[in-house]
């Protein structure tokens, strides 16, 4: 089997000719430009990029307890350290429709590298922040450089790799999205107990640097694509996703008081009418829906916003079970998840090539089923009379299963798509993903907070807070049991992923070798 990144013969070539070709052409009115002859370094060089915002997604979950205690340590409410997560989700999930279509209007180098220094620059706020409102507003800045950077990497995917040979590069992209989001934890681990969890922030500065110098060098200019922009649909999707998270992140807090599923079913309402008006829109809507006439795209976009939700909402409740039933460190409780990030890593670019030959759903529902089994096997162990390294199985598992979900669904999305429309695809593929990081996010801290109420009565009242350290033995099973019972909600979401990908189509023009 030839190693992808030395691929630059027919295939490559051809594309690059393609790409040429179209930019050639002073009828599409666009920047002529040139696709390099080999893609891989430039997709190398925004992987770097692409991995730093998505270890930002999940590094935060096993930091939680320590900045509770740091910025929030009197109350026994959850709710609140956990919009450290959703202002960062909510930042990023918001604009990305919008920031696929700058990609094709200006360029996706250009726009990737202004992210990045957003990013970078806000990075250096959170790590600085002295109260957990500062905290919750830089992150929001990040959120945002993020949803500058991320479209750019798959549309540069799809604007110089041929179809038949996209499966490899998505299993790069793949990969670094199934490692960042697994080695989130670790790294957040490690900075917490030997820096403190300001690192995990700084950290990001001398990343985002370096990251910044290799995509001016080898990230090339590629053709641009004039668009107008949908102002109304940008404005009708913001405020719908925010009534809605909003209103299932603080619903607990507020006693789900009339007012609260008000916000939510008005959010609904919005987004309603938002999908609406892109029906009707004569000019460029913000969301082409004739994209999702395609099986295969409408299937992907069902499938990762679950998974991005499973992945997001799982580890919250783990961690707060690691470390405050049973007492481990950030870093012990993070090596925990070492077999999940060696296995994804290691497999998925496997599973990528593969990809370019065999029909997606032979990985994908093994994948998806894998990933919800390690789930359902964490909640079985999550007591008190479990051995910790029985812990190390079902993260193996999990490993197994996420090498192949990241690479498949994001190839199948993207296989048929026009360069034209690379950015607007990918725009409206990472915004699934990321509206069910947010609704994962803010649906796991409800259910958390419901959870111990069942277990613990009368919890978010008590005297002093969760976060403060390990609990006092009386209360350990109820907390315990409440957070077993929290990440059954991750498991039972993934399966309507499952489901999905099995009416997924073989696409046309697989390698046969």
């Amino acid at each position: 089997m030839t190693d992808p990144t030395t691929r630059s013969g027919t295939d490559e070539t051809d594309a690059a000719a393609s790409v040429t070709a179209r930019a050639s052409n002073p009828s599409t009115g666009a920047l002529k430009t040139k696709a390099p002859q080999n893609p891989w370094p430039a997709l190398w060089a925004l992987v770097i990029g692409f991995f730093m915002i998505l270890v930002d997604t999940t590094i935060v979950s096993v930091a939680n307890p320590a900045i509770k205690a740091a910025l929030d340590p009197d109350t026994n409410n959850l709710d609140n350290v956990v919009w450290v997560t959703s202002a960062y989700l909510l930042a990023y999930a918001v604009p990305l429709l919008i920031t696929g279509r700058l990609g094709d209007r200006f360029g996706p180098r250009n726009i990737y590298l202004i992210g990045l220094a957003v990013f970078t620059l806000a990075s250096l706020g959170c790590g600085l922040s002295s109260t957990l409102t500062l905290l919750i507003a830089a992150r929001a800045a990040q959120g945002f450089g993020a949803a500058l950077m991320t479209p750019q990497t798959m549309a540069v995917i799809t604007r110089t790799f041929p179809p038949n040979r996209r499966g490899a590069a998505m299993g790069l992209w793949g990969a670094t999205a199934g490692v960042a989001t697994l080695v989130g934890p670790i790294a957040g681990g490690l900075l917490v107990d030997g820096l403190g969890w300001e690192w995990i922030f700084f950290i990001n500065i001398p990343v985002g640097i370096v990251a910044f110098v290799l995509a001016w060098i080898l990230v090339p200019k590629l053709e641009t694509h004039a668009h107008r922009f949908d102002i109304l649909g940008v404005f009708l999707s913001a405020i719908g996703l925010f009534l809605i998270v909003f209103g299932l992140q603080e619903g607990q807090h507020y006693d789900w008081a009339l007012w609260v599923w008000a916000m939510i079913a008005g959010g609904v309402v919005v987004m309603g009418i938002f999908i609406w008006t892109q029906a009707r829109t004569k000019n460029e809507p913000l969301v082409p829906l004739e994209l999702f006439r395609e099986r295969n795209f409408s299937i992907a976009n069902i499938s990762i916003s679950t998974v991005g939700f499973a992945v997001t909402s799982m580890s919250l409740p783990l961690m707060f079970f690691i470390q405050l039933a049973r007492g481990l460190s950030p870093t012990e409780s993070a090596l925990l998840l070492i077999p999940m990030a060696v296995l994804t890593g290691v497999l998925a670019p496997f599973a990528g090539r593969l990809l370019d030959r065999t029909d997606p759903r032979f990985l994908l529902v093994p994948g998806l089923a894998c990933y919800t089994l390690s789930i359902l096997w964490y909640s079985s162990l999550m007591n008190v009379d479990t051995p910790i390294w029985m812990f190390l199985l079902p993260s193996a598992l999990m490993g197994i299963g996420s090498a192949g979900m990241w690479g498949p669904l994001a190839t199948t999305a993207t296989r048929n798509l026009e360069p034209r429309q690379a950015g607007a695809g990918a725009g409206i593929y990472n915004t699934t993903r990321t509206i069910g990081s947010v609704i994962g996010s803010a649906s796991i801290a409800a259910f958390m907070q419901a959870r111990l109420e069942a277990n613990l009565p009368g919890a978010s009242d008590a005297q002093g807070g969760f976060g403060g350290g390990t609990l006092p033995d009386f209360v350990v099973d109820g907390f315990s049991t409440a957070m077993s019972q929290a990440i059954l909600l991750p498991a039972a979401v993934v399966l309507i992923a499952l489901v999905a990908v099995c009416f997924l189509r073989r696409p046309e023009g697989l390698v046969r070798r």
